[in-house]
């Protein structure tokens, strides 16, 4: 019996540690900069971000299954966006098809397709914010930092 309730234990805190680790992506409010505002609402800079974090079932064939999603919305005068958090049951390898969707024929950001990505093992997070948004560096450096 202690052996069952010790297996149980091992899967739920598990279970609980792999749940955790895309929410310890997202910005906590000592990381924010002065002068944003998170909001509920999505303000993403383009519709192409926006499509992909509603409609991501329509790519799971070829993108693998998806897990975990989550966004995050800030605001600020002259800088707004979304930060959308993926977390795939297996290593994501769909960068060839996001950088198409997402840039097109331009091939990188840009700044009418300014939405930029990180993608390593499982994880991918997609940045819809201007090209030079003060919080989409902040957010990127901690990504890369707790991703390397």
């Amino acid at each position: 019996m202690r052996k069952i309730i010790g297996v149980l234990l091992f899967i739920l805190a598990a279970g609980y540690s792999e749940a955790q680790e895309l929410d310890s992506l997202r910005l906590v409010a000592s990381e924010i900069p002065e002068g944003y505002r998170e909001t509920s609402r999505k303000e993403h800079k383009t519709v192409h971000a926006a499509s992909f974090y509603e409609q991501i079932e329509l790519y799971e064939s070829f993108l693998g299954k998806l897990k975990k999603k989550s966004a995050q919305s800030f605001t600020k005068k002259g800088d707004n966006g979304t930060i959308l958090y993926f977390e795939f049951e297996k290593e994501f390898e769909g960068a060839a098809f996001l950088e198409g969707l997402l840039w097109g024929q331009e091939g990188k950001a840009a700044a009418k397709k300014s939405d930029e990505y990180f993608s390593k093992g499982r994880f991918l997070v997609i940045w819809s914010f201007g090209l030079t948004s003060e919080i989409k560096q902040v957010s990127k450096t901690k990504i890369i930092s707790l991703l390397k």
